[in-house]
């Protein structure tokens, strides 16, 4: 990832912790000055998630110069991949599950996520793992706490969709969307 669009996503987050909670559960957009590629967040109940376009090419790049097998590399070709931060902004324990969000495509088809234990049992038959790179299939989350990873969804390049996902704070079960989400093309966009 360029540095500026970390710093630039660092500057976004830093901005967000200073929303007063009323706009708590909007989701916000970003889009890097430089790259282009989007980002999403949204703080719901506690429960706060950001995704930010990957790049194909990034992440073929970013695999291959770890010295993976090409089969490893291959294996994430076909997938819409976004930088994803999960956090506790809550007062209490969080908990969240990949494997029971949903990304629904405009003809109203909803698509798994690949989770963290699918990618680590198809890559190890190629003699590998990789799985640090992927965000944490679950997580119980003390106040503050983090995670971040790749999240992953078989779609091609510029694919629109909405993200349906849950947690748990306090013994409820929240269920939370963000809307009109978009992998990142094939190629990079031009800079606005």
């Amino acid at each position: 990832m360029q540095r500026s669009h970390v710093l630039s996503c660092s500057t976004f987050s830093l901005a967000l912790l200073l929303v007063p909670a009323v706009h708590a559960a909007e989701l916000t957009q970003n889009r890097d000055p430089e790259s282009g590629l989007l980002a999403w967040k949204k703080v719901d109940r506690g429960f706060s998630l950001e995704l930010i376009q990957l790049l194909p090419e990034y992440v073929a790049a970013l695999y291959s110069s770890r010295n993976l097998p090409p089969a490893v590399v291959d294996s994430m070709r076909g997938y819409c991949v976004f930088g994803s931060v999960a956090q506790n902004r809550s007062g209490g324990t969080l908990d969240y599950q990949v494997a029971d969000w949903r990304a629904v495509t405009p003809d109203g088809t909803q698509h798994r996520l690949k989770t963290k234990p699918e990618w680590i049992a198809e890559w190890k038959a190629f003699g590998s793992d990789f799985g640090w790179s992927i965000l944490p299939a679950a997580a119980s989350f003390d106040a503050s706490d983090w995670a971040q990873g790749f999240t992953t969804i078989q779609l091609p390049p510029g694919s629109h969709f909405d993200l349906l996902y849950s947690w748990k704070h306090h013994g409820k079960h929240y269920r939370g969307k963000m809307e009109n989400l978009v992998c990142a093309p094939d190629k990079p966009p031009l800079a606005p």
